[in-house]
């Protein structure tokens, strides 16, 4: 599928990196096609709307960040986009580049959860205040041990 980026322009997109969000994410109910786009710097990806050009997210393995991230979602919830087991969850979470120059964030309390079998997801808010919606990449990395 031929798809218009925001940060690559036009661009072929296989059918496994096509997914599909039912209730659309928080702030923006109304896109519920994207595709997965790589980015020029990994580990981030581009979540991409295949419905606006102009939106695209920033999206992270969590997990990648902290060693003691982790995420407590009800099976009734995870079952609304057809997940059953652990190892059809992917996490991933919305990164934040501000342009003043603040730290570049994560947004732990409010995950995508990728079915990986049926390519539904779903954005989460997770009733923990352990997590923030603006964890500090760099600093979440330099005290995991990652320099």
């Amino acid at each position: 599928m031929e798809i218009m980026t925001k940060a690559k322009g036009k661009m072929d997109i296989s059918e496994e990196n096509l997914l599909t969000i039912p209730e659309g994410l928080f702030g923006f109910e109304e896109y519920t096609k994207f595709a997965l786009v790589d980015s020029d710097y990994e580990p981030f990806i581009w979540l991409q709307s295949t419905e606006n050009p102009n939106l695209a997210f920033l999206i992270v393995d969590p997990f990648l960040i902290s060693s003691i991230y982790e995420t407590d979602i009800d099976d009734d919830t995870l079952a609304k986009i057809g997940i059953t087991k652990p190892e059809d969850i992917i996490i991933m979470t919305i990164v934040t580049v501000p342009n003043n120059g603040a730290p570049i964030t994560a947004n732990f309390q409010g995950p995508i959860v990728i079915n990986k079998k049926n390519h539904q997801c779903m954005q989460v808010i997770l009733n923990d205040n352990r997590w923030s919606t603006k964890v500090n990449i760099i600093e979440a990395l330099k005290s995991k041990g990652v320099k």
